[in-house]
């Protein structure tokens, strides 16, 4: 990062005002082209100055190109954003296409929020239908805070975000929470969901469990709630969340004791029929986690179990897991 460029990069109005939405929320660029009243690709040659310089970076989902301020370059971004407020408040001219873009940016919300509502009426039937089957969420939620509630979460991965509720739960209690889903659909749910929230502090990220996105030793903090299920082989999913934890970074695993109700494998596409204690313990120990007591939530057909560990500072979690395999 230049200085210089930097200079060079925001001396355009159309460079300042995305500057400065992006400093609200996360956007994908045609949202962007939509709030700022411009083809997309003339924003797209705008936000390829910006993310050349090092202000802001694009992310990929599906066929849509997000772009949110860069994390590395945090003292900069800040003192950015200091200058276009003071700018704000001593520019008229400025200050009145940063309000009329702030006026058509809560539309942009609207939009989420309304596909977010239609996507939970067209599936509410299915969730409704496995909720009625075990623990109330409520009270899953508040045993999964108990069961971290003895260290900082730091930086956290929320694998499988879903809608993103497991993400806003701890939002305030971590450093930073990260919410990966593989589905598309799902995420566009999560960021409506989420878009409250300072993209400081979360971040959408579209990704496989068994195969993640992230350098080594990532995250304090890792959750899969309600997610493992979904794995017909859970082992290269837990070895991946053992590489992206640091040495002593926790596990929590929110999902189904053993059970009978096969008509979760058609109805609702579980490939496994929840986990037994046994069983659990030792995927956790081959992806090289020391393994805590598990609680069970028995309010309903299915038993609620969580499952908790920590990653043991000399693991090899992939190598640990082929050993297993072999």
């Amino acid at each position: 990062m230049v200085i210089e460029d930097i200079f060079k990069a925001l001396g355009d109005p159309t460079r300042l005002r995305i500057a400065r939405l992006l400093g609200t929320m996360e956007l994908a660029v045609g949202e962007l082209a939509q709030v700022l009243g411009q083809s997309q690709p003339r924003v797209s040659r705008h936000v390829g100055i910006l993310c050349d310089t090092g202000l802001a970076e694009r992310r990929r989902e599906g066929s849509w190109v997000f772009l949110r301020q860069s994390e590395s370059a945090g003292p900069v971004i800040e003192a950015v954003q200091r200058l276009l407020a003071i700018a704000e408040e001593q520019e008229p001219a400025f200050a009145a296409l940063c309000d009329a873009d702030r006026r058509k940016l809560a539309a942009i919300r609207e939009a989420r929020e309304a596909a977010a509502e239609t996507y939970f009426a067209r599936h509410a039937g299915e969730w409704d239908e496995l909720r009625a089957l075990h623990s109330a969420d409520a009270e899953v939620e508040r045993r999964l805070a108990d069961a971290l509630a003895d260290a900082p979460l730091g930086h956290l991965l929320d694998i499988g975000t879903g809608t993103g509720r497991i993400a806003e739960l701890f939002a305030e209690k971590a450093e930073r929470v990260v919410a990966l889903d593989k589905n598309l659909e799902m995420l566009r749910v999560a960021r409506a969901k989420l878009q409250h929230l300072p993209t400081s502090l979360v971040e959408l990220v579209q990704g496989d469990f068994a195969d993640l996105p992230f350098a080594d030793a990532s995250f304090d903090t890792v959750i899969l709630h309600q997610v493992l299920h979904f794995a017909p082989d859970p082992a290269p999913a837990l070895a991946e969340a053992a590489r992206v934890l640091r040495g002593g970074g926790r596990i929590a695993i929110v999902d189904f004791a053993s059970h009978d109700h096969e008509e979760l494998r058609t109805r609702h596409q579980h490939a496994r029929l929840g986990f037994s204690d046994r069983q659990m313990a030792e995927l956790l120990r081959a992806a090289g986690f020391a393994v805590g007591t598990p609680l069970a939530l028995e309010g309903g057909a299915l038993v609620v179990k969580i499952w908790t560990a920590k990653r043991r500072a000399a693991a090899t979690p992939k190598n640990a897991a082929l050993e297993t395999a072999k």
